[in-house]
């Protein structure tokens, strides 16, 4: 996915705005606890899905600032920090056809911030919020890439 995501980046220059046809960058932070044990999900609304917190880049090359912006406005954590600008995981998914949008590409760029607490504010963005255990994650999604970065977690922090 690293190597379509750079090509994609290298093939369009308007990569960061929501308006190109193909996709588009989008930034998104697995958010654990001060503990690093539990993980905060979005029960997205237009995706009826649990996800972690993320959006669109809207212009913004710094993908790392979108991702923290992104998990303070739809939690309402104001405290919510980079662990790392470093990338995390990269994800590139389908994001169906809804309303005058036509089926797109998220090219999800993804890092690791730690929240100072457990409280949140639920967004018009979800249905709800929810701290998962993170070793429990599949009781909340089958999804393939929040599976995948449980694991990355995990094995970052048993190493």
């Amino acid at each position: 996915m690293a190597e379509q995501l750079r090509a994609f980046v290298e093939r369009e220059p308007a990569c960061f705005e929501r308006a190109t046809r193909e996709g588009h960058i989008t930034g998104s932070a697995w958010v654990v606890d001060e503990e690093g044990t539990s993980t905060l999900l979005t029960h997205h609304r237009k995706l009826n899905r649990w996800l972690q917190l993320g959006g669109h880049a809207d212009g913004n090359p710094h993908v790392w600032d979108v991702a923290l912006m992104e998990a303070r406005e739809e939690s309402g954590i104001d405290g919510c920090e980079l662990i790392s600008t470093d990338i995390f995981d990269i994800d590139i998914h389908v994001i169906p056809a809804r309303g005058d949008d036509p089926e797109h590409l998220h090219y999800d760029v993804r890092y690791c911030a730690r929240a100072p607490h457990r409280d949140y504010a639920v967004s018009h963005e979800s249905h709800d919020l929810a701290w998962v255990a993170i070793d429990c994650i599949d009781d909340y999604t089958t999804e393939e890439s929040m599976l995948r970065m449980a694991r990355k977690w995990n094995e970052l922090n048993n190493a």
